[in-house]
């Protein structure tokens, strides 16, 4: 079965290429798969395209859990993008992933993975599920629950409900995440879900998953709190999902919630966060901001949940509304081959989309001529 593996790298800033190597032996407790499809993350992965990520000037310590600038973690090229693969598995060499999956995973746009069950969270998916609707269920889907999930341990719970049922939402930025994590309010019980966001189509793609949209005009927080009333001088949002990796993002958050109130924070801010007024609405409301990122769950529920189960969640939600999700949040679908051009017009803002999706077919994965 070995051959050569096709891989997107970034040889240096603006440019994409294709990197093909000789695929190694099978070994031992692996499995072989094949890839069908690869989802596009844009704005984290435009960091890498552009060479703005963070991690370009400074690298993160683990251990004392501080950025250190004097040690950079990256540099060109990028031998890794991506972390929204489906593929078949082809060849197994473990009795924990059966030749004929169809499974979910985080390895980068490459054609072909040697996958390892004891280090990767490898998520089979069911037989009646869209395979293209895979690309969220390892790694970008878990992103979504996981931030109910934060919502919940902030008023106790510690179900996907608990933070929204029966409660008004709002979604500042309405990108992929945004879009599933109104879906995933609404699911669990939300009274309201509304979503803010100055695109007219990710506006769109809102209405068309049955949530509430409107723009993040500068009268957006005294639109919503003249509506959300719960008592005198107690106005706006309970919760607040903040999905759009920028200032005036957070800040709109901010802005719309109810005294006392909490903004679940699952955006990443490459260029930092100074438009946020910290001495107005924060302070004077005693707000809340909680950082809801994939590599943990909420202190106290490491025992209750897992990427596996958060992947479930996932999959459950695809469940009942995948149709919907396809249509509306899979906005465009591209050859692997035609990634350069896809890359080169998001970076360009020729292009916009919701959520982009590589196929890989078996062209992609014969070496080039």
């Amino acid at each position: 079965m070995s051959g050569v593996v096709r891989t997107l790298v970034v040889p240096r800033a603006g440019e994409l290429a294709v990197v093909e190597t000789p695929e190694p032996a099978l070994a031992e407790g692996r499995f072989r798969a094949e890839t069908l499809f690869s989802g596009v993350s844009a704005g984290t992965e435009l960091t890498w395209y552009r060479g703005t990520s963070p991690y370009f000037t400074a690298g993160w310590d683990a251990d004392l859990g501080l950025f250190d600038r004097d040690r950079p973690a990256q540099d060109f090229p990028v031998e890794r993008l991506g972390y929204m693969e489906v593929a078949r598995v082809t060849d197994s060499r473990t009795s924990a992933v059966a030749e004929g999956a169809v499974v979910a995973m985080a390895y980068g746009h490459s054609t072909v993975v040697h996958g390892d069950p004891l280090a990767q969270n490898v998520v089979r998916l069911p037989a009646g599920l869209d395979p293209l609707l895979g690309v969220f269920a390892a790694h970008l889907g878990p992103i979504c629950a996981n931030g109910l999930l934060h919502a919940a341990a902030d008023v106790g719970g510690s179900e996907l409900a608990d933070g929204v049922r029966g409660r008004l939402v709002l979604v500042t930025g309405g990108g992929a995440i945004g879009l599933l994590v109104g879906l995933l309010a609404r699911a669990h019980g939300a009274a309201e879900v509304v979503v803010a966001d100055p695109t007219p189509a990710r506006r769109d793609a809102a209405v068309a998953l049955g949530l509430e949209a409107v723009d993040s005009t500068p009268e957006l927080a005294r639109e919503l709190k003249t509506r959300w009333r719960h008592a005198a001088g107690d106005r706006g949002a309970d919760v607040v999902f903040q999905c759009r990796g920028t200032a005036s993002a957070l800040a709109t958050a901010l802005r719309c919630l109810r005294p006392q109130g909490t903004v679940v924070d699952l955006a990443f801010y490459t260029g930092g966060a100074g438009e946020v007024a910290l001495g107005e609405e924060f302070h004077h409301n005693g707000l809340s901001l909680r950082c809801a990122q994939i590599g943990r769950v909420p202190r106290g529920l490491g025992h209750l949940w897992d990427r596996r189960r958060l992947s479930h969640e996932t999959l459950a939600l695809l469940a009942d509304h995948g149709h919907a999700v396809r249509a509306a949040v899979v906005t465009d679908v591209v050859p692997f081959d035609a990634a350069p051009d896809l890359f080169a017009d998001l970076s360009a803002h020729r292009r916009h989309v919701i959520s982009a999706v590589l196929e890989v077919g078996p062209q992609d994965r014969r070496p080039s001529a």
